[in-house]
């Protein structure tokens, strides 16, 4: 009963257009006064209140701060310069260039609309210059963009530890070797696709040493971010909420007195963007702490385990199922507010058999990553499609060959847990 009125409440106040963060309050609220033996009404209170009292969210809206101050400080623009002079020269180069430049960026920004906002912006543009057409090129940074969820720093792994109440550190380092996989995988699909334009393959510039040299010099101080952050997660020198701090801090000061993009004339405007984001992603949270407790205390993840197990017992296809269940969410959910509402359903299934919640971090945040590829909600395609003009209908043709090679990554992720799990080990 709790269980049908609970998720009856989401669903109509999802329909209604209801914020999600809202729904969630209120939909935990109605079952709590109108069904009967559920918990008294302060639950929701003292739940709001504890979800909120959380040392490893602070790191939230300080990572969406940096990625903010770094977008506007021109760090991006530096990275695309940089990764040009570096393999532009290949042939297809300005592609590889994209996916390099997607990677770079999302080891300072913790965000995937935000990657494909801050490469596409610059490289789209260019890309067309030279031959590219706009269906590929924002195809291929809208996939990219996704990237900018799995290179820690990751908002979506910062989400899922705190609810999870795993290492972030450990997810950072999880999140590694699959990131690079899928940039190598759309390197090569690209590659593959452009293996015919010849104006493509005739505008390929040729290797400078000089340019890279200069375009490094440039870039230096955007290319120490995730040395710094990560080197001081792991070496001990400060927690990955520290890190936070120090991103904004150095973003800021790079800003500002070094490459010189950011005024302070630009910083009120830079802050109200970021605090709308936070208080976006924190009001989710919060409400969904209290969602969380709710649904555990009705044991809908033990029913739900049940239930698969009694479907079948074999792991191979559950994680298949499971799979399915978080491509479908994806398409029509924001990642945060999937990552909050599955993690406490779905985690003690895959303790059930046997999946380490590590590598549960992963294959949560690398399906719903690939909801922002996939419409109608997907996110990179409207940024995407903001910015080369192309319409989303075209996107979504266009997408579908990388499309394929995250479906078979996604298998790889999911079957061969050493590819998120060799890293930690180290740790």
């Amino acid at each position: 009963m709790i269980a049908t009125v609970l998720f009856i409440a989401l669903l109509v106040l999802l329909l209604v257009s209801v914020p999600i963060g809202i729904c969630l309050g209120l939909a935990t609220m109605i079952v709590m006064v109108f069904v009967d033996g559920t918990p008294p009404l302060v639950l929701l209170a003292r739940s709001v209140v504890t979800g909120a009292d959380s040392f490893p969210l602070i790191a939230v809206p300080l990572f969406v701060l940096a990625g903010d101050l770094m977008q506007h400080g021109g760090m991006s623009r530096r990275l695309v310069a940089f990764a040009n002079a570096l393999i532009g020269h290949i042939r297809g180069g300005l592609a590889y260039v994209n996916v390099l430049a997607c990677v770079f960026f999302a080891a300072i920004s913790g965000s995937s609309p935000a990657t494909v906002a801050a490469i596409g912006s610059n490289l789209i543009p260019e890309m067309e210059k030279v031959g590219y057409s706009r269906r590929f090129s924002g195809a291929l940074t809208a996939s990219s963009g996704m990237i900018g969820v799995m290179i820690p720093p990751s908002i979506p792994f910062i989400i899922y530890g705190v609810t999870a109440e795993v290492s972030i550190g450990k997810l950072f380092l999880a999140g590694v070797i699959p990131g690079l996989m899928f940039a190598v995988m759309y390197m090569a699909i690209g590659r593959f696709l452009l293996r015919k334009e010849t104006a493509v393959i005739e505008a390929t510039k040729e290797f400078s040493s000089a340019s890279m040299a200069e375009t490094f010099r440039k870039s230096f101080w955007a290319l120490l971010v995730p040395i710094i952050i990560l080197g001081g997660i792991y070496s001990g020198i400060f927690t990955p909420t520290e890190a936070g701090a120090v991103a904004v801090l150095y973003a800021a000061v790079v800003g500002l007195f070094v490459y010189g993009d950011i005024g302070l004339r630009d910083l009120p405007g830079i802050l109200a963007q970021s605090a709308l984001t936070s208080g976006t992603i924190l009001i989710l949270v919060i409400m969904a702490t209290a969602f969380g407790r709710l649904v555990t205390l009705a044991q809908i993840p033990a029913d739900l385990a049940n239930w698969l197990t009694h479907l079948s017992d074999n792991p191979i296809l559950i994680l298949l199922l499971i799979n399915l269940l978080l491509l479908i969410i994806g398409m029509f959910m924001e990642t945060i507010s999937s990552i909050i509402i599955m993690t406490p359903i779905l985690l003690p299934v895959a303790a059930a058999i046997g999946v380490d919640p590590i590598v549960f971090g992963v294959i949560l945040t690398v399906n719903l990553a690939i909801g922002f590829c996939t419409p109608p909600l997907g996110v990179n395609l409207f940024v995407a499609s903001g910015i080369s003009g192309v319409s989303i209908e075209r996107l979504s043709i266009a997408i579908l060959p990388f499309f394929a090679g995250m479906l078979v990554l996604l298998m790889m992720v999911t079957y061969i847990p050493a590819l998120s799990l060799f890293l930690p080990s180290l740790w």
